[in-house]
């Protein structure tokens, strides 16, 4: 097993925030708090130190007190860019990554992918959790922001992102990529709810705490 000192959390925050009116998504108040601090919070117990990928607002994700890199691709490129920042940084022999707005991930999210890294051999491992359909039936959907990853994957990924490939599904599907599925007894149906809008965001808050 990967111990939890080898794994680096990194928090997707660098986004424009643009379903939700080109607010800072991860400064939105969730639970009395950031978005970004309660998800901050929840990754700490996971791994051996954390960093957040943010694009402004600097200084108060700084205040969080863990380190906080911009984007080194220009133009807001998506979530790959920030696993590439993320990957230039990690000290640590994995990187775990979570998006800033999905702040009820699984307390046993890192412990889970590793073994799925681990069971099926791989140099990376992505959630995937069941997803509501139209007919009322659930499909298991992967979750790719949820991603650990080797850091020796950074220069594939940076050879990746300079041929243009802006896609973390496209990019995956070229590693030896694990899946570890959250559909088991016990599991919450709303680990992996995100707030793409303010209402989806106030549908979250209004949510009961466990």
């Amino acid at each position: 097993m990967i111990a939890t000192r080898d794994i680096t959390g990194l928090i997707l925050a660098g986004g424009r925030g643009a379903r939700m009116g080109g607010v800072d998504k991860g400064l939105q108040a969730f639970r009395g708090l950031p978005l970004a601090l309660h998800t901050l919070r929840r990754l700490q117990p996971q791994v051996g130190r954390v960093m957040i990928s943010a694009n402004r607002n600097l200084p108060v994700y700084k205040a969080f007190g863990v380190p906080v890199w911009p984007d080194g691709l220009d133009d807001y490129a998506g979530p790959l860019a920030g696993f590439l920042t993320g990957l230039e940084h990690c000290t640590t022999p994995w990187l775990l990554t979570v998006p800033c707005d999905g702040p009820l991930f699984p307390p046993d999210l890192a412990r889970r992918l590793a073994s799925a890294v681990a069971a099926q051999g791989a140099d990376m491992a992505m959630a995937a959790a069941p997803e509501q359909q139209g007919d009322g039936g659930t499909q298991l959907r992967t979750q790719p922001v949820f991603c650990l990853l080797r850091t020796s994957l950074l220069e594939d990924l940076r050879q990746f992102t300079r041929e243009g490939g802006r896609k973390i599904q496209a990019w995956a599907a070229q590693q030896r990529c694990a899946i570890a599925s959250f559909d088991q007894p016990g599991d919450d149906p709303q680990a992996f709810c995100n707030a793409n809008t303010l209402a989806q965001l106030q549908t979250l808050n209004d949510m009961p705490a466990p």
